[in-house]
């Protein structure tokens, strides 16, 4: 994501006169590329399940061709351009690591609507779409708060940048708002999507004292571990509870579905225009499900205040004072400004360690 960095502003004014992308006559060839393999569980299984929602809400107005597993290198480029050549007239790329691959096949294929998740550059043919992660972390930061014993919260980190940086921030400041005496550890991947390192960097916090675990990687490894060693977990992307069936508390879920087939919509009606689209709980695209009976009532109904409050934009969760871990105030009051959320580099008071690999 980079929360879009400072490209932002010269990505806008590429589109600043936008102009629709038609699609041919007939069935609306569209292309998806996944950065892992479909399992039934992580970041890919919630981008394939939009796809699915998009192919039984649109029907034979649209075929779809997926092709997973593709590396963040020269292969991406390789497998989006063959996507373009085959006829597909929309592609959706579906990881932060295609982003300059995409925008190079978009410049030959002007022809082709190219939409990237988490990226931030636009083009005349290229949007970019992604979701406000942060509100679902702040919501499994009040169950994490208020389920530890140890005080230690266990956080397995892919890659430090803004997007991630932001669910640590907004975890830990929302764990600390019931409990100040939180502390939360990170131990870092450096991979996406990396089993057997997710659950080394797992089993790595719980010896660290961390009783509730959380994570932003891609597979199910992090569940399996704190199952394995009767710790408390709290999934990410989905519904980890198949693999963490008694320590799952609950689950930060993405919901992709609902962009997947406005996009396409505004593609075969001749409207789609370039834009930096991001959604969040108000949008449905992001909630805390699957939320455990062995979490308290009470507790169940403070997550529910704060998801109200959140989208209905009377709570932020990066309002109020915020101090980073240094001791340096980032913000006396007020909501932190939109622009110093998308480049969040640091992190909040509680967090251990710093905000790099």
């Amino acid at each position: 994501m980079l929360a879009w960095l400072a490209g932002v502003p010269a990505a806008y004014a590429v589109s600043a006169v936008p102009r629709p992308v038609r699609a041919a006559a007939g069935p609306l060839a569209i292309g998806f590329v996944y950065m892992s393999p479909i399992t039934d569980a992580g970041w890919t299984r919630q981008h394939e399940d939009g796809r699915l929602e998009l192919v039984r809400a649109l029907g034979d107005r649209v075929a779809t061709k997926v092709v997973e597993n593709v590396p963040e290198n020269a292969d991406a480029e390789r497998v989006i351009r063959d996507l373009a050549r085959q006829g597909c007239k929309l592609i959706f790329t579906t990881s932060f690591g295609y982003m300059d691959a995409v925008m190079r096949v978009a410049r030959e294929f002007p022809g082709v609507v190219f939409e990237q998740a988490s990226g931030y550059r636009l083009a005349r043919n290229l949007g970019a779409y992604n979701i406000r992660f942060y509100e679902g972390r702040y919501l499994a930061g009040l169950v994490a708060g208020a389920m530890t014993r140890s005080n230690v919260l266990g956080y397995v980190a892919a890659l430090p940048i803004p997007e991630v940086i932001q669910g640590i921030n907004a975890f830990t400041f929302a764990a600390r708002s019931v409990n100040p005496k939180v502390q939360v550890r990170v131990v870092w991947t450096q991979n996406w999507f990396d089993p057997p390192r997710e659950r080394d960097a797992a089993q790595a916090v719980i010896r660290q004292g961390a009783d509730v675990l959380t994570n932003h990687s891609g597979s199910s490894a992090v569940a399996q571990a704190a199952e394995a060693a009767g710790v408390w977990m709290l999934g990410y992307t989905s519904d980890m509870s198949k693999y963490a069936p008694t320590r799952q508390l609950g689950a930060v879920v993405h919901r992709w579905g609902d962009h997947y087939i406005r996009a396409t919509r505004a593609v075969l009606e001749g409207s789609w225009r370039s834009q930096a689209f991001m959604g969040g709980l108000k949008d449905g695209m992001i909630g805390l499900e699957a939320i455990s009976t062995r979490v308290p009532p009470d507790v169940k109904a403070s997550v529910e205040r704060a998801r109200q409050r959140i989208a209905s934009g009377e709570l932020h969760p990066f309002g109020g004072r915020l101090v980073d871990n240094q001791g340096k105030v980032r913000q006396q009051s007020g909501v932190l400004a939109e622009r110093d959320v998308e480049h969040m580099d640091w992190f909040v008071e509680g967090v251990v360690g710093k905000a790099v690999a």
